[in-house]
């Protein structure tokens, strides 16, 4: 017979057992200090704001002005620490991002978001109301814990095959200090799993998939592309965040509406993007009417692809003739 003494001790050490492997699971992989721990003594309240600047004197080309006009998807925002990261360019999209991406539906991101918060590598997430407009403001109020001090987004364009604007892992924290303020001006990404190249592009999966990557003046090098400003070095901030520290303490804060905006809020204004005229290529020539040794004319056309806009340059002729050819002539009977 074994002694209760054993018994109590063989318990325990299997109870010791299953609280390791729990925290290990809950933990997440190991990774070393790196200095950029945050080591405040206390949570932080902010309010975000983004900002839309999608407007047609920015971007001319192809501005999507109906079925659908240029809007701004729902943002969602996501506090979390270094073993998180909820999109990064130069990586694949998880499937939550691209559906997000494709078509601004967050079921599936907020199910990878809630999965990482379980094991604690997330603390909170947070959405704002889409924008209906190109140009806009959306806000929501955030309440950031030392140890989730990373803040990650992203906002869906719309329309668009796959992609959207964001920030990637920024550190409102540094040392035992919170930052007061945080503005960064954003760019659009491609989320790499949808080949179309223009705003109103009908889907056109990618495959195999690629990496996210940032859509600039040039990249991809292709006119046909929406964001193809060749004349540009980049491309003017597409949208902007502002993230301000709150004065009252965490203790008495209350819910702000994600639609209330500081009265210090107010539109930049960028200078307008000049849009060359883009025409088609020439027709074949027409044939004669007259005579082919002398005083016959035959013309070729072309048509307007892309209107000019912001002091771009002129369309050229779209109309030209020359002087027959014997081959070319119809005899009139």
């Amino acid at each position: 017979m074994m002694s209760s003494e054993h018994l109590t001790c063989g318990w325990l050490q299997q109870l010791l057992v299953i609280l390791v492997k729990l925290c290990l699971t809950f933990a997440g992989p190991l990774r070393p200090l790196n200095g950029t721990e945050c080591t405040a003594k206390s949570p932080a309240s902010y309010i975000l704001v983004f900002t839309g600047h999608w407007s047609p004197q920015a971007f001319p080309k192809q501005y999507p002005l109906f079925r659908p006009p240029a809007q701004w998807s729902k943002l969602i925002a996501v506090s979390h620490n270094r073993h998180f990261q909820l999109w990064e360019e130069g990586a694949p999209a998880s499937a939550g991002v691209q559906n997000f991406a494709e078509l601004g539906v967050t079921v599936e991101l907020m199910k990878e978001a809630k999965e990482a918060r379980r094991k604690r590598m997330v603390g909170a997430m947070y959405r704002t109301a889409g924008i209906p407009n190109g140009i806009g403001h959306s806000s929501t109020e955030m309440l950031m814990q030392p140890r989730s001090s990373l803040l990650s987004l992203m906002v869906k364009m719309i329309p668009s095959p796959d992609w959207f604007v964001g920030v990637n892992s920024i550190n409102l924290c540094e040392g035992n200090q919170w930052k007061q303020e945080v503005t960064i001006d954003l760019q659009p990404y491609d989320a790499g799993t949808d080949s179309g190249f223009t705003f109103s592009s009908p889907n056109f999966p990618t495959s195999p998939q690629e990496n996210i990557t940032k859509i600039t003046s040039q990249m991809p090098n292709h006119p046909a592309n929406s964001f193809y400003y060749p004349r540009l070095k980049e491309l003017p901030p597409i949208a902007s965040i502002k993230i301000t520290r709150q004065s009252r303490s965490p203790e008495r804060q209350t819910q702000m509406s994600n639609h209330i905006l500081p009265n210090s809020i107010s539109p930049q204004r960028f200078s307008a993007t000049p849009l060359d005229c883009e025409v088609s290529l020439w027709s074949s020539w027409g044939l004669c009417l007259g005579p082919c040794s002398r005083g016959g004319v035959r013309h070729r056309t072309r048509y307007i692809l892309l209107r000019p806009a912001n002091a771009g340059t002129p369309c050229p002729e779209l109309e030209e003739q020359a002087e027959c050819v014997p081959y070319s002539c119809m005899k009139l009977q």
